[in-house]
């Protein structure tokens, strides 16, 4: 009899129609020069969503599909049958269990590794079904956040406070030290709070973790999507433990609490590395700890998802490719300016391109980049390094942050000798950073014949696409704020909050940008040493949409509401027609 022909994924998505021909060859394509999975490259070109890939793989291999946003489907799951551990570290969630033979939820139904590892751990033979990875890692966390519908559990269990407790004598409380070996041994308790709060905070899709002594209490938050959620209170009488480990694994001086500390982290989770930027703040009850996670794909995220609109990521693509000139991000700290610029700098890495970077720090690596790190103590400074990059032929050269008139005078420089610069300058919006030139020394008609364009930026939160819904009653005054008129208000959307989102009814933080390209009247106008307000008002008469524009147009298109846009951008009587140039 003739062996059954297993379909393709992309015939079996192309079948179902959910996607097209052409959609086939570009993530055939993609899928070919990336190396990635064609179920991950159907996804990053947004062919099609996760969902519809595992229900095609299930379909593909003849096994059970799972919608874990069903009640029936979701009921089905039963975390008792298999260690906490094992559903953590391989993303695995136990269905049933019966005659020896235990059946299971996965992701990939073709890691066929992890499944002989399963049976070895499990003592059983195994039956599986399919669903998506994003569904199962919601499930596992929800409640991560304080608005989440479950209550969490400590991060200090029962179990652990009383190990803790036990293994006190370790910890002198006279001179406030450590027994080194308490907290380096892998199976101490201390080791294994720690590890949960990282592993908990890179799963939960934080940006920070912020461990800060109180009086009574360590106060442990997480950031995310720009907001600090409240974790927990731990103990006290653990804070020195607690912090001489994360002292420990960032590598810094254990005993020195007198002055600030800088540090890095490297850690495998779910089998992906993820790189920490520690830093260590003696404050009034102790020294407060941060760590910011660097994942390695936060800034290729690509310039499609920036949430870019579709006229302004056309302007954009013509300035970053544009010889010569310097291209600023500005915006304050954490607002994406990094992650815009790598996103430019991903595209136009290629062969006959030389990059060079100059940053403090050095957060992320890119194959095919000349990175370079910025080290002030022994006079390895942003000048210096800028000085130094002009000798080496550049096509493009990337200076972290302007901070100073020396850097922003090298930076021109280079720009007028044919080579294109990217840059960040901290100001509220685009035409401000001309004006922030003039006054940091650099000669007005440098700054007019040098900058091509000047982008300003913030982060929203976008809405949750599971639970959001139309605003049946939206406030008058935020729609007023964001200049929404009452024609407009049943466009407006509200936030939920269900189980994907944590309860909070935002998923995600997308860019609201304005862009300031330079022309003829603006480059007179920064001759002139015009103030900000005439500057902005020629960029909005020739065409450039504000933060508020843009933030406006996202909330008419359902990805987020008026009272996250607000928080960045709010309307005035401000009439650009009535600056007189």
């Amino acid at each position: 009899m003739a062996r059954k022909i297993r379909l393709k994924l992309g015939e079996v998505l192309l079948q179902w129609k959910t996607v097209t021909q052409d959609q086939v060859t570009e993530a055939l394509n993609l899928a070919k020069g990336t190396g990635k999975r064609i179920g991950e490259a159907f996804i990053e070109i947004q062919a099609c969503c996760e969902e519809d890939v595992a229900k095609a793989l299930a379909h593909q291999f003849g096994m059970e599909f799972l919608n874990l946003e069903r009640a029936e489907d979701n009921s089905k799951i039963d975390l008792s049958l298999i260690p906490n551990d094992l559903v953590r570290k391989h993303l695995v969630l136990p269905l049933s269990k019966s005659n020896g033979r235990l059946k299971i939820l996965v992701h990939d139904p073709m890691d066929l590794e992890l499944f002989d590892n399963l049976r070895f751990r499990l003592n059983a033979e195994l039956d599986t079904a399919v669903a998506s990875k994003r569904q199962m890692q919601a499930f596992l966390d929800i409640g991560l956040k304080n608005a989440a519908p479950i209550e969490q559990e400590s991060l200090l269990t029962d179990s652990i406070d009383k190990s803790i407790d036990k293994g006190a004598s370790s910890v002198d409380k006279s001179k406030n030290s450590v027994d080194a070996d308490a907290i380096g041994a892998d199976d101490a308790p201390l080791v294994r709070l720690v590890n949960r709060i990282i592993i908990e905070a890179v799963r939960g899709r934080a940006s920070d973790i912020h461990v800060e002594p109180m009086t009574e209490y360590v106060r442990v938050r997480y950031r995310i999507d720009g907001e600090c959620i409240l974790r927990d209170k731990l103990p006290k009488k653990n804070q020195s433990g607690l912090l001489a480990r994360f002292k420990l694994m960032a590598g810094v001086n254990m005993a020195e609490r007198r002055i600030p500390q800088d540090g890095r982290i490297k850690m495998v989770i779910d089998g992906v590395s993820v790189d920490f930027r520690a830093s260590m703040c003696p404050a009034y009850h102790g020294e407060s700890v941060v760590l910011r996670i660097l994942r390695p794909d936060s800034v290729r995220i690509g310039l499609l998802n920036l949430g870019l609109e579709q006229d302004m990521l056309d302007t954009f693509n013509k300035v970053i490719r544009r010889p010569n000139g310097i291209f600023l991000v500005t915006g304050p700290t954490g607002s994406g300016k990094t992650t815009t610029l790598y996103s430019a700098l991903d595209v136009l890495n290629r062969p006959d391109k030389k990059i060079i970077t100059a940053e403090d720090p050095v957060e992320y690596n890119f194959k095919g980049i000349n990175q370079v790190q910025v080290r002030d103590q022994i006079g390895l400074t942003f000048p210096a390094i800028l000085k130094s990059m002009l000798r080496q032929a550049p096509n493009i050269i990337l200076v972290g942050e302007i901070r100073d008139r020396e850097v922003a005078d090298i930076a021109i420089q280079a720009a007028l000798t044919g080579h294109l610069v990217f840059s960040t300058l901290h100001t509220n919006d685009a035409p401000s950073a001309i004006t922030r030139l003039v006054d940091m020394g650099v000669k007005p008609f440098l700054v007019a014949s040098s900058i091509q364009a000047v982008m300003g930026q913030r982060l929203a939160r976008i809405l949750c696409d599971k639970c959001k819904k139309q605003d049946p009653d939206p406030d008058p005054k935020i729609l007023r704020l964001v200049d929404i008129a009452d024609s407009e208000k049943d466009k407006v959307m509200m936030s939920v909050g269900c189980t994907e989102c944590g309860g909070v009814g935002y998923r995600g933080r997308r860019g609201i940008y304005e862009m300031m390209i330079m022309n003829s009247e603006i480059r007179n106008l920064a001759f002139e040493r015009a103030g900000v307000a005439k500057i902005r008002a020629a960029a909005i008469r020739t065409g450039m949409r504000t933060l508020l524009g843009d933030g406006k147009l996202k909330i008419l298109r359902g990805r987020t509401t008026p009272l996250e846009i607000s928080k960045f951008a709010q309307a005035s009587t401000f009439d650009p027609s009535a600056v007189k140039t």
